[in-house]
């Protein structure tokens, strides 16, 4: 390239091509407005500013010679937890919204039948109205539906008791929070209290208010994310693994380029039905197109990719880069981590950008109001106003790079995938990693940030992993990330894994790392960290296991509340890029080693991957030295004096 400075933004070549043709057309994207913000605000960074009442905005100098207050005498440690416990609610609104309409779409198929909705895996109905205690004999799936949205929606408003899903949650574990009383009572009581608790006078522990930050978060991954992914299983499907492709070059220079971007496939599941209507592609022909191709970007991208194997365009900073192609017709986005950028990028091309939430409107775009109740009707006349725009087009620069992937990676799948029809089970997986073939267990997941160079730090941390023998379980922009650097494909285990993770994978046929979904299906690795928990061998709860979590790149709240609850789930943590605690040694110890006594799990920041990868393979040494696994097990041929001499 001959662009040095553009080169170090990604190291997918396809952002860095797309890059020059912005650059020639002077073009502003994230990154160049990400160099614009330095330096950047050194208070910031480190979570001292505070503007929770309008007495500061208050700075805390964590260098100054004597402690230093804000205007009400708030504490650098009162601050930084008030801030970072903020993130956590707002992470936990964003997931938990997105569940709540996930089940307002349930109950809306149980009760029209004309909406388009419908039920897709009755077995995943039964067994969640098994877990809200939903009586299902002599109903039927309509009627046992209705009562399991309805079911779902109380968890929300609920103000005493618990959340359902908690149950989920190995005894031990649900122990640990009945002790500590952070198990959530609804979802939306315990994100109301943490805004009310870290209100100006309120809650001025820092500990205190990082307990409720516990229970709030548990009420996103327990609750609100787990909702919408459970619901959404019932509804379009539970995934099961399947081929793909992703990056830029999934664009078509022949077709009617529709891109998706958002969260919420009550939209994008509708875009795909529509896009495969007979008229609706014949009208694609009449407008000199082949036909329509329907392509994703960030979570909704993994949605449609996971039920439907449908491409993906790139994670969340290759959404402008996707309509500086030239050749997408229109861009269809609901909620969360759409650019405000967008509008003037496509200024510049032909491109529709189109709103569909009254959440997330955005000026100069086009609105089509979807609801639960017109979603088919509404997504037919945005995939004909793609079409329409097809003639529009004028030179396309589709940068070929994709790569072939498998994914849908649910727990259903690998209960099957590993034990097959009659006996599905995680025994497989426990056995092998107290045989040593596989050492543990890695969750990577999150967001992607123009702060460091694009995908690498993802790539880096998940290559060492599973060259060290150690599984990992993927979702969100990162898992588009390493499936761009061509990770999620059997044939990755033997180029990349070690060679006790490459003997498992080869036996099974799969990838060395799963991918399981968007950000919300991080719920899934909850409940396959508790399976692995039920199946035994592997201690008695969640944080005697040897497995970790990672954020390699993060940038959302959502990702503050998702290593949130991981952490009081008993699951070690490492987030890339930095933390915005630094700016208090008292609460960063609280977090980085305090937690551990607390919860079992425990927060670490470290933006090498390198380092990251070591502090992971580390933690899972260790408890393997804990459980007595530290050594591999020698595989041993039995002759028949030694199978007598076996005790049964």
């Amino acid at each position: 390239m001959k662009n040095t400075k553009i080169t170090k933004k990604s190291i997918d070549s396809a952002v860095n091509q797309a890059l020059e043709k912005t650059a020639e057309k002077g073009l502003e994207t994230v990154w160049e407005r990400s160099e614009l913000q330095k330096p950047r605000c050194g208070f910031g960074e480190q979570g001292l500013c505070c503007h929770i009442c309008y007495m500061g905005p208050c700075r805390i100098n964590p260098k100054g010679k004597k402690p230093q207050q804000g205007v009400c005498g708030a504490t650098a440690e009162l601050i930084v937890a008030r801030n970072f416990a903020r993130m956590i609610a707002a992470g936990a609104a964003a997931h938990s919204d997105h569940g709540r309409a996930v089940a307002k779409t349930l109950l809306l198929a149980a009760e029209s039948p004309d909406s388009g909705y419908s039920i897709k895996d009755e077995n995943k109905l039964r067994k969640i109205a098994k877990i809200l205690e939903v009586e299902v004999k002599d109903r039927t799936n309509e009627e046992i539906a209705k009562k399991v949205a309805e079911k779902a929606l109380e968890n929300f408003g609920k103000q005493e008791g618990e959340i359902a899903f908690i149950k989920n949650a190995p005894e031990t574990r649900q122990g640990v929070w009945h002790e500590l009383n952070i198990v959530p009572r609804g979802v939306d009581r315990e994100i109301v209290e943490m805004m009310h608790r870290t209100s100006i006078g309120v809650d001025q522990d820092h500990r205190n208010i990082m307990l409720h930050g516990a229970r709030t978060a548990l009420a996103d991954g327990w609750g609100g994310s787990m909702i919408a992914t459970e619901l959404q299983d019932i509804l379009f499907g539970t995934p099961s693994p399947l081929r793909g492709q992703v990056n830029l070059g999934v664009l078509s220079e022949k077709d009617v380029n529709i891109v998706v971007h958002g969260h919420e496939p009550v939209l994008s599941e509708m875009l795909v039905h529509a896009a495969q209507e007979k008229d609706l592609i014949n009208l694609a022909k009449s407008k000199g197109a082949k036909g329509i191709n329907l392509a994703g970007i960030c979570c909704t991208a993994n949605e449609i990719l996971i039920r439907h194997g449908l491409p993906i365009a790139g994670n969340i900073l290759q959404q402008e880069l996707a309509i500086s192609t030239g050749a997408v017709e229109a861009m269809i986005v609901d909620v969360q981590c759409i650019m405000p950028s967008l509008p003037e990028i496509a200024k510049c091309y032909h491109t529709e950008l189109i709103t569909t939430s009254s959440k997330g409107k955005i000026e100069d775009t086009k609105y089509f109001e979807l609801s639960e109740k017109n979603a088919l009707k509404t997504a037919k006349k945005i995939v004909k106003e793609a079409i329409m725009n097809f003639p529009n087009r004028e030179k396309v620069n589709i940068p070929k790079e994709k790569m072939d992937l498998i994914a849908g990676f649910s727990h259903e799948a690998i209960n099957y995938m590993l034990g097959g029809t009659f006996r599905t089970s995680y025994v497989p997986l426990n056995d092998n990693v107290v045989n040593g073939r596989i050492k543990g267990v890695a969750g990577v997941v999150g967001c992607c940030n123009p702060k460091v160079i694009h995908d690498q730090c993802h790539v880096s941390l998940v290559e060492e992993l599973i060259a060290n023998n150690i599984l990992v379980v993927q979702t969100g922009c990162s898992a588009i990330a390493c499936a761009k650097a061509g990770f999620l494909t059997p044939e990755s285990a033997v180029k990349y894994a070690g060679k006790g993770l490459s003997e498992v994978c080869k036996a099974v046929g799969m990838p060395p790392v799963l991918h399981s979904g968007s950000c919300v299906d991080n719920s899934r690795i909850l409940i396959a960290l508790s399976e692995m928990v039920k199946v035994g061998g592997l201690g008695n709860d969640i944080s005697e296991l040897p497995v970790a979590g990672a954020a390699p790149e993060w940038m959302s709240e959502k990702a503050i509340s998702i290593g949130q609850y991981f952490v009081a789930s008993g699951v070690f943590t490492v987030f890339g890029v930095g933390l915005p605690v630094g700016g208090s040694e008292i609460f960063s110890k609280h977090i980085f080693k305090e937690f551990e006594n607390i919860f079992g799990g425990m927060w670490a920041t470290e933006p090498d991957p390198g380092k990251m990868a070591a502090l992971i393979i580390d933690h899972i040494n260790k408890k393997r030295e804990k459980l007595g696994i530290s050594k591999a097990k020698e595989r041993i041929l039995y002759d028949m004096q030694m199978r007598r001499e076996l005790e049964v």
